[in-house]
């Protein structure tokens, strides 16, 4: 068998609060508005991943709750996986990976992150997952 590319796996927390907001990180490389997430280690398990990529972007500590989606970046053979998750403790800060962290209405996220990003949120609202869905990076394939 030829040596291939490997897939990368990384975590998506969509954290919510009681009135309906969530978190949210305006990255420091590019910008853009996206959930807190990012790779997950050798040695921890994805809830634990999560956890983790939360506290160090937003200063937020986190519980999850369960898992709502699998997203897959088909440029880049990043597979996400994304866990609806609430707050425990800590309020948005930024950090070194992001510039800003703050608590978007539903409304501000649609406005703010791309579609590729925004139907992370949108799934773990509903009830009827967990979802599979493809993209680009920006947009669903």
């Amino acid at each position: 068998m030829p040596d291939l590319p490997r897939h990368s796996v990384s975590v998506t927390a969509a954290v919510f609060r009681p009135d309906g907001r969530v978190l949210a990180i305006k990255r420091a490389d590019d910008g853009s508005w996206v959930p807190p997430g990012g790779v997950v280690e050798l040695d921890e398990t994805p809830e634990d991943a999560v956890i983790r990529e939360v506290l160090e972007e937003t200063h937020v500590r986190i519980e999850p709750e369960i898992l709502t989606g699998v997203y897959k970046n088909m440029k880049l053979g990043v597979v996400s996986l994304t866990f609806r998750c609430h707050a425990i403790s800590g309020e948005p800060e930024p950090s070194d990976e992001a510039r800003e962290s703050a608590w978007l209405t539903i409304e501000q996220a649609r406005e703010r992150m791309s579609e590729a990003r925004l139907i992370r949120v949108l799934d773990a609202l509903r009830s009827d997952g967990p979802f599979v869905r493809a993209h680009d990076g920006t947009h669903l394939l």
